[in-house]
């Protein structure tokens, strides 16, 4: 199953949480939050009054309460406005 967005929506997949501290503590999952970097899988069409600044493939940082999370075939997913994107990671 493919998810497409409408309008001026994104698909990101979460990246995956470094799970140690630099001084190698290893990090419990209920101690890590869920990371802010997303690679978008998907993009919508954009609307007459903006168009889309983000592509499929690139790797993004979202505000940290952005969008509706989504589970499906065992992924997850979060489908957020463009508005809700702060950067491209270069």
């Amino acid at each position: 199953m493919k998810l497409k967005p409408l309008g001026n929506r994104v698909v990101l997949q979460y990246q995956e949480v470094e799970e140690k501290t630099s001084s190698g503590i290893i990090l419990p999952d209920s101690a890590k939050e869920k990371p802010q970097i997303a690679v978008v899988v998907a993009v919508g069409t954009g609307t007459d009054s903006a168009e889309m600044q983000v592509k499929e493939g690139d790797k993004v940082i979202y505000s940290k309460y952005a969008g509706t999370e989504v589970k499906l075939d065992e992924e997850e997913f979060i489908i957020a406005d463009q508005k809700d994107i702060i950067a491209v990671v270069e």
